[in-house]
């Protein structure tokens, strides 16, 4: 699929068909956001590949989202700001968001070139996710994004104008 298809088709998707996808797929999502620019060519992200059901239905929980307790996969992405803020300071901070981010959107447009759908969590309680995901108090967990096939075909919400 070409970059603009894979642009237009790119929707939040909250309802999962039962089918249940190879992670193999998961993981080359995940080797996509690996791929996204890194200030300084320093690494800060991390990706967790959950399939727990029991795990899932607490980050639902710890989310309020109930949706996410539906999926068969969560995968969690992560930043560790040191290496970057030692590196950039007070800059620093900023390119770790901006590292995440690049590396978040490169992982949901392969999402979509591989059929499978997600929606971006980002509210959810800091401290019980990092508990329940055993992720250390210095890293920071940017969001989580349930994945499956999509139920229904969903279709993006219409944008900003160009203007």
């Amino acid at each position: 699929m070409d970059i603009d298809k894979l642009i237009d088709a790119r929707c939040s998707v909250r309802k999962f068909h039962k089918k249940k996808p190879n992670y193999r797929d998961i993981i080359e999502a995940i080797d996509a956001g690996r791929k996204a620019p890194l200030a300084g060519n320093i690494p800060c992200v991390k990706f967790i590949l959950i399939d727990d059901p029991e795990i899932i239905a607490s980050l639902a929980q710890a989310s309020q989202q109930k949706f996410v307790a539906e999926a068969h996969y969560v995968v969690a992405v992560c930043s560790n700001k040191k290496d970057v803020v030692n590196s950039y300071y007070e800059r620093g901070e900023r390119y770790v968001k901006q590292q995440a981010g690049a590396a978040i959107e490169n992982f949901l447009l392969k999402l979509v070139d591989l059929k499978l759908a997600t929606c971006w969590v980002g509210a959810f309680i800091d401290e019980q996710v990092k508990r329940i995901l055993k992720v250390p108090a210095s890293v920071d967990v940017e969001a989580f994004f349930p994945i499956g096939y999509p139920l229904l075909k969903e279709k993006q919400k219409k944008k900003p104008d160009l203007d």
